[in-house]
């Protein structure tokens, strides 16, 4: 691996929307610098440098090559950046999505904990073979097993806990009392450190051990030792039971941040000159501990490529050989084959041969024109005058629905509904998009995150006369739903799906009972 002295004294204010190209004048201790590479089309608010593709040995041929893979194959991405010797050479986000937004990442999480627990290590706080009961007798069951007094932080790491089967965020989400009393719940069928079972239980143990030696949790643990030195702000990390950073997911932050976590790694752990993680962790955590498969919390691709990974598609991806990080965010289902069939297909060879700089202007049109959705139609239908502002109950349902309600005005509907966590409003463009925060319950097609407020940029058009169909994007997840509300007579029916889930992908359809006004 090579260890390249970061080179990352750029800050200025501005909104890098898109971006393909070099960085210029830059102002360095007083004095005007100037890179290889050419002008910047914005200055980034990231702290990262910029350069062309070419300039750093990387084909933009290649990289457009890439994005063709991912459209005809209908890979669903929201972001990517790609930087190779010190400079991003290219990136760009999928409309709504952007630079400033954070991005729920899931088990791209484990990584970043992972992180914590090196440097815990380096300040003494414990050891690899620790074993994991020794840390929380107050929450040991009365009989402990052999197999379980055995667990060591070690087997943790690697996952090869001696579970039977994994434990997804989604099961312990819910739960309000002890996780790490659930974790000793769980049989130790196998001795651990003998077989590889992947399990976020495992990664939380890791988050509620930093906790237990540090007095902080995880996120309060890493803000001046990671957070603030990479310059990583703005950023949410969920909290569980007994203060606990779960550690597994629930941390979301922007493309740039995942970037930058692999670029701390493809640096040996040194940040402007500074060693933040020890180089004796950065070459653990891509060990082959489970041999062609997982390191320490970081998966292992082809050719020495090792990646933090999370559902639906977050990455943070070090290519060592070639001194290059691609972070990305998507939404992909499980088993969509995204790396092997778009990523790996293209990369490492994009680093192996550049081109002349004559697609440098081809890629940076492309990337200005990213879109995720077609722009809405501006559809009417004469049914919005007479069923806006009534009511619409519903007997008891799987879902809790108690009533909703659309008000459309000038190129906009209001949608309201009542469950039994409250009312909710999702506010809707006709023909437009429109960016606001809802409250909606979205938890059983969500992954079983519940937020209490999430960001979503929604539109609404009239598929026919009868159908009024909404596009919610939760812009700061993989999430999209689609509601289809038909009415019929005073009668509306609501289905509801999302684009990619863990489980269910859509909700059983209800029928109101009662109407206001016939329509």
């Amino acid at each position: 691996m090579q260890s390249t002295p970061p080179s990352l004294e750029l800050s200025r204010r501005g909104l890098l929307r898109l971006s393909l190209g070099g960085a210029a004048a830059i102002s360095v201790g007083g004095a005007l610098a100037r890179t290889a590479a050419t002008a910047p089309l914005a200055f980034p608010t990231d702290g990262l440098l910029r350069a062309t593709p070419e300039s750093q040995g990387v084909s933009s041929a290649a990289i457009m090559d890439f994005l063709d893979e991912v459209e005809r194959n209908a890979y669903e991405m929201h972001g990517f950046m790609l930087w190779r010797s010190g400079h991003v050479v290219a990136e760009g986000w999928w409309e709504p999505y952007g630079p400033e937004r954070i991005h729920m990442t899931h088990s791209l999480t484990k990584s970043v904990t992972a992180s914590a627990v090196g440097m815990a290590i380096a300040e003494g706080r414990f050891k690899l073979d620790d074993k994991v009961v020794s840390f929380f007798p107050e929450h040991l069951p009365a009989d402990v097993s052999a197999n379980l007094a055995a667990m060591t932080v070690r087997d943790l790491l690697t996952m090869r806990t001696g579970h039977e089967k994994m434990t997804s965020g989604s099961v312990w989400r819910p739960i309000k009392t002890s996780w790490i009393a659930e974790f000793f719940k769980i049989p130790v069928k196998f001795e651990p450190g003998t077989k590889f079972v992947y399990t976020s239980a495992a990664t939380y143990m890791l988050s509620a051990i930093i906790t237990k030696t540090t007095g902080q949790s995880t996120a309060d643990y890493l803000k001046t030792r990671f957070f603030e030195p990479l310059g990583i702000t703005g950023y949410e990390w969920d909290v569980g039971p007994e203060g606990i950073s779960p550690g597994a997911n629930g941390l979301s932050w922007k493309t740039a941040d995942a970037l930058k976590l692999g670029i701390l790694h493809a640096q040996n752990g040194q940040w402007k000159g500074k060693q933040l993680l020890p180089a004796e962790w950065v070459k653990a955590v891509q060990q082959p501990h489970t041999p062609g498969q997982y390191g320490y919390q970081w998966w292992l691709g082809p050719n020495g490529v090792y990646l933090a990974d999370g559902l639906f598609g977050q990455y943070s991806m070090v290519f060592p050989e070639h001194n290059a990080v691609i972070a990305m965010n998507c939404a992909n289902p499980s088993g969509a084959g995204f790396l092997a069939k778009a990523v790996y297909k293209h990369f490492p060879k994009a680093f192996e041969k550049a081109e002349k700089p004559a697609a440098n202007a081809k890629l940076s049109s492309r990337l200005k024109q990213l879109q995720l959705m077609p722009t809405p139609r501006a559809t009417q239908s004469p049914l919005a005058e007479t069923i806006s502002g009534h009511s619409y109950e519903f007997a008891d349902n799987t879902e809790k629905v108690r009533s909703v309600k659309f008000d459309f005005s000038e190129g906009q509907c209001r949608f309201t509904m009542e469950d039994d966590r409250g009312t909710h409003v999702v506010q809707c463009g006709v023909g437009k998009a429109v960016e606001g925060s809802t409250t909606v319950t979205g938890n059983k097609l969500h992954h079983e995150y519940q937020p209490d407020n999430m960001r979503v940029v929604a539109t609404g058009e009239w598929t026919d006369s009868r159908t009024f169909e909404m596009t919610w994007t939760f812009v700061e997840s993989a999430f999209r739903d689609k509601v289809v509300c038909r009415f019929n007579g005073p009668y509306v029916r609501i289905a509801r799906s999302v684009n990619v889930n863990s489980s269910i992908t859509s909700l059983p359809e209800i029928v109101s009972k009662k109407p206001g006004k016939a329509a």
